[in-house]
């Protein structure tokens, strides 16, 4: 640890209280309020915060006790305020008051207490609890997978969605791959500065592979759907500025992997769609990436019909940046990479990840909710119904209850 901490010293938090923040309470439901689990970890995040001035780039804060009385409510959309004060500091252990208020009334109060921890213990103990097995260092050169081609040249990655026989549907093959080249990626910011995403054949990205599903079950269905969310976050949170190229129809996990750029560009016969509303469920991840993009009232035009919109009115809504003729898609993309390279590098990275920076915790909470709502939908008739009309080339015939 640095020196300097005494006590006195605090962290402050706020959170803007967003669905997946909220418990309803009665039968009928009566109230939606801010729920206690919530409570307790944006204070212990306050606490976290006061701490991260004194931490050494190694190290980093656990919890180890926490006392907390909810003591108010706060309602959907109120930003609630946490503060930790240090009241203790004993070696590597610290102690604090919290306390949350929400438009000026307290609400929540109690104690914390924080261990300071190298963080190569912290993963040594999670391995020996969990039985996993040691991470492997991410490898000098870049990944070979199958169903993602990937190359990198001159200091610009290029990343194509490669089954066009399925249209570059996500498997849990492809998805895996995805996952082994952004961590590449993240791990190697100087080797590749640029990333282009695009796809093989006709498609873009069609979305999740329907066929893949039926034989999930619902935990696999939800750990999958996690695992996509958490991909598609990660593909936008890389250091490296992201270019999706779309050639053909981006749906489903296609549209919010091409939402995950930072830029996006077309061709003419491009499309983009949330259609799973047609087959069954919700989309599985990706809602709160599209809402900042295009807005609330397109966002749910897209999710509840289903009806995809081509690439000249996906401009107009501001969900992409620019439109060109299919041959000239890809070196419109090489010629923006080629720009962002000549820009000063450190500055680039620190000025993405400062403009995402801003969208606060929303996107990086929302997809917990959205899986849920997702796997509870796949497991009902209506989703099996929309699976085997799939199947079979016909219009599903839903049950609408």
């Amino acid at each position: 640890m640095k020196p300097g901490l005494r006590p006195g010293a605090t962290g402050e938090l706020t959170w803007t209280v967003d669905p997946t923040m909220t418990i309803t309470l009665g039968n009928p439901p009566a109230v939606t309020v801010f729920s206690t689990p919530n409570l307790v970890l944006l204070l212990e995040r306050a606490a976290r915060e006061a701490l991260r001035p004194f931490l050494d780039p190694d190290e980093e804060s656990v919890g180890i006790e926490v006392q907390v009385e909810h003591t108010g409510p706060a309602a959907l959309g109120e930003d609630v305020r946490a503060e930790a004060r240090v009241t203790d500091c004993d070696g590597r252990k610290v102690a604090f008051t919290v306390r949350a208020t929400a438009g000026g009334r307290e609400v929540g109060r109690g104690t914390h207490r924080r261990a300071v921890v190298p963080t190569a213990k912290l993963a040594e103990n999670l391995r020996r609890a969990t039985g996993a097995p040691a991470p492997v260092p991410s490898p000098a050169a870049p990944p070979a997978p199958e169903r993602v081609r990937f190359t990198v040249a001159g200091g610009i990655a290029t990343a194509t969605f490669h089954r066009p026989a399925a249209l570059n549907a996500v498997d849990a093959q492809m998805t895996t791959e995805w996952e082994q080249i952004v961590a590449w990626l993240a791990a190697h910011p100087e080797a590749a500065r640029v990333l282009i995403v695009t796809g093989a054949g006709d498609a873009f990205c069609a979305g999740d592979d329907l066929k893949e599903l039926p034989a999930l079950g619902e935990d696999e269905a939800r750990q999958l759907s996690l695992r996509q969310a958490r991909l598609w976050l990660a593909l936008e949170q890389l250091p490296q500025p992201v270019i999706a190229a779309v050639n053909g129809a981006a749906l489903g996990a296609g549209c919010v992997a091409a939402v995950a750029g930072d830029f996006r560009i077309a061709a003419h016969g491009a499309t983009f769609g949330m259609p799973e509303i047609r087959v069954g469920w919700p989309p599985g991840y990706g809602l709160a990436q599209l809402v900042g993009l295009v807005g609330k009232a397109r966002a749910l035009e897209l999710c509840l019909t289903g009806e995809p919109i081509p690439a000249t009115r996906a401009q107009e809504w501001g969900l992409v940046q620019e439109v060109v003729p299919a041959a000239r898609l890809l070196p419109r993309a090489r010629e923006l990479a080629a720009r962002l390279l000549a820009q000063p590098a450190e500055a680039l990275r620190a000025t993405k990840r400062l403009l995402h920076a801003t969208e606060g915790a929303l996107p990086r909470l929302t997809h917990r909710a959205e899986t849920e709502a997702y796997v509870r939908c796949l497991f009902q008739p209506d989703a099996r119904e929309g699976l085997a009309a799939f199947a079979a080339h016909r219009r599903p015939k839903f049950e609408g209850r």
